[in-house]
């Protein structure tokens, strides 16, 4: 996966399909990334670069692409993919997967079953019981990997603006959100636009 030479939007759309995996000390659990959301810096006031602020909590995502950026945000553990050269505060919000190794390791964690299991960006990695610590390492050089080879791809990707951002300005509503158009583990996606997750990938 190339996040160096492409924008972020790109990006975004293209890691829609690719397969997660991550290994604790006793599971590896797998699923197929289904939303994600574009954080394009500087200019961006939803960005937690906008600006150019830069404290030691976002300091990860002003790394070189690839590196993860990890945060908290209402006790969840989030987790991003940061896109751009060293400086440039840009990524990916991993918003939600569909579960595929591991899954009765996934209730478990979560205490959860069916779609509710991985449909959002504090449930996934609880699911998958990935630690705040991985913030600032390099994905597929620790216990957090990706892989682009045996990968899904959408049937169809639709763009929404993006969730839980409010009072932005036009960045309320810019479509910088995008799903795999009716798979069922998408958060807040309505039940009656849903069809079997099999049924989203070509």
């Amino acid at each position: 996966m190339d996040f160096l030479q492409r924008d972020t939007v790109t990006i975004a759309k293209d890691l829609l399909g690719v397969r997660v995996i991550f290994e604790d000390d006793l599971h590896t659990f797998t699923g197929y990334i289904v939303e994600t959301e574009a954080y394009v810096g500087e200019k961006d006031q939803a960005a937690h670069g906008f600006n150019g602020k830069r404290t030691s909590k976002v300091e990860s995502l002003y790394k070189l692409g690839g590196t993860i950026y990890a945060h908290v945000m209402h006790t969840h553990l989030l987790i991003n993919f940061v896109t751009q050269l060293e400086g440039v505060p840009e990524g990916v919000l991993i918003r939600a997967v569909e579960p595929e190794e591991n899954i009765e390791a996934m209730r478990s964690n979560r205490n959860k079953d069916g779609f509710e299991l991985t449909n959002g960006p504090g449930k996934w990695t609880k699911a998958f019981n990935i630690p705040r610590h991985l913030d600032g390492s390099r994905l597929n050089e620790g216990n957090l990997k990706i892989d682009t080879k045996n990968r899904k791809h959408p049937k169809h990707i639709e763009e929404t603006p993006r969730i839980g951002i409010p009072n932005k300005g036009e960045w309320t509503q810019k479509p910088l959100r995008f799903i795999v158009k009716g798979n069922p583990y998408v958060s807040r996606i309505s039940k009656r636009t849903t069809i079997p997750p099999q049924d989203t990938w070509r």
